[in-house]
C-alpha cells in the first residue's frame, strides 16, 4: 500500500515539516534561484539520455570551477584510497563530479517528472529483505551513506512502508522547497534536525522506517573515533541507541546512478545481525564498516566533497586546513 494513505499513531503526534514557499521566496534577490528552478523543471521533461548529457556537462563545469570542493575531494580520496595511483584517483574524482551534476539535474525529474516515469527509473535489489523487516512489526532504520542518488531513490522507499527522515534546511528557501517537494512526493515525512531524537524513537516504536544518514562529522564532543576507510573518524554513536530504544532492525541502503539513461539502482542489504551489541565503540565501528561496504560498490557515487575528516584525534590539524 502507498504510505500516503496510511496513518500511524506517531504521525498524529509528530510535527512533520511540509514544503511551502514563503513571501520572501519571491523577492528580486531570489530571481537567479527561480531561473535555476526553471532549468530543473525543464530537465524533468527531457529524455533521460539528454538530461544525463547536460548533467555530465554541469558536473565537469563544477569540477573546473569549484576549487574548494575539488581540493576537499582530493584529500578524501587520498586518505580513503591510498592503494590507488594518483591518476586513478583523478579518474575517480572526475567520475564523481560527472554523476554529481547528473544527480543535481535529476532533482527536477524527481519533483516534476511524471509519476510512472519516476517509478520506472529506479531498480531495487533486496527489496524483499526490507519488506520482511517491515512485516516483523519492529521499526526499521535504513542506514544510508551520502551518495549522489540518495534523495531520488530514498523518496521512493516510502511507497513500500511508512518512512520518515531527519534533515537540516539549506540556506536558500527555493532549494529547500524543490528538495522537499521531491523527498515527500511519494509519502515520506520530514523531521527537522532541531526536533531531536524523540520523534525518531516514536516513529520506530510505531513500526515505521527511519532513513538515517550517519556519515557526517559533528565534532569531537558528541562523537567517538572509529575507523572509516582506515582513518580514525569522529562518528556519532547514535545508531546503537536508536536501534535499542526503538526496537529497530538496521538495513544498509545504497543508491547509485546508473550509466546512460538507465536511472538509479538501489541495494538493500540484510539487517545487521546481533545489533546493537551494547558496546558503543564496537557498534559505531560496525556501522562505519557497513557504510564502507556500500560505498565500495560504486565509490564515484559517494559525496567526497564533504569534510569527512575535519575533526582529528587529540585536536590534530584538519587535513583540509
Amino acid at each position: 500500500m502507498n504510505s500516503r494513505h496510511q496513518k500511524t499513531d506517531s504521525s498524529r503526534h509528530t510535527a512533520y515539516h511540509r514544503p511551502r514557499l514563503g513571501r520572501g521566496a519571491f523577492a528580486p534577490r531570489r530571481w537567479p534561484a527561480w531561473a535555476l528552478l526553471a532549468l530543473l523543471w525543464a530537465c524533468a521533461w527531457l529524455p533521460l539520455r539528454v538530461a544525463r548529457a547536460l548533467g555530465a556537462a554541469l558536473g565537469l563545469a563544477m569540477l573546473a570551477a569549484n576549487r574548494k570542493r575539488r581540493r576537499i575531494a582530493r584529500v578524501n580520496l587520498g586518505l580513503c584510497f591510498p592503494e590507488l595511483s594518483a591518476p586513478a584517483r583523478e579518474r575517480l574524482l572526475r567520475r564523481h563530479f560527472v554523476v554529481s551534476g547528473q544527480a543535481y539535474l535529476d532533482l527536477g525529474f524527481l519533483a516534476w517528472g511524471s509519476e510512472q516515469r519516476v517509478l520506472r527509473a529506479v531498480k531495487f535489489h533486496g527489496l524483499e529483505r526490507y519488506r520482511e523487516a517491515a512485516r516483523s512489526g519492529r521499526g526499521v532504520i535504513l542506514l544510508v551513506p551520502h551518495s549522489v542518488g540518495f534523495n531520488f531513490a530514498g523518496a521512493l522507499m516510502a511507497r513500500h512502508h511508512p518512512l520518515f527522515t531527519m534533515y537540516k534546511p539549506q540556506r536558500d528557501p527555493l532549494v529547500n522547497w524543490v528538495l522537499d517537494r521531491g523527498r515527500t512526493r511519494f509519502g515520506a515525512r520530514l523531521i527537522m534536525r532541531e526536533q531531536g531524537m524523540r520523534p525518531v524513537l516514536r516513529g520506530l516504536k510505531a513500526g515505521e522506517a527511519f532513513f538515517y544518514l550517519a556519515d557526517e562529522d559533528y565534532g569531537a564532543e558528541r562523537s567517538v573515533f572509529v575507523p572509516y576507510f582506515g582513518v580514525p573518524t569522529a562518528t556519532l554513536p547514535t545508531l546503537g541507541r536508536l536501534a535499542a530504544g526503538g526496537n529497530a532492525l538496521v538495513v544498509p541502503f545504497f543508491a547509485s546512478l546508473l550509466p546512460g539513461a538507465r536511472g538509479y539502482e538501489v541495494f538493500l542489504g540484510p539487517p545487521l545481525e546481533n545489533f546493537p551489541s551494547g558496546d558503543r565503540l564496537a557498534d559505531t565501528a560496525r556501522m562505519n564498516r557497513a557504510l564502507e561496504v556500500c560505498i565500495r560498490r560504486a565509490p564515484e557515487q559517494y559525496m567526497w566533497t564533504f569534510k569527512l575528516f575535519k575533526t582529528r584525534p587529540g585536536g590534530a590539524p584538519s587535513p583540509y586546513a
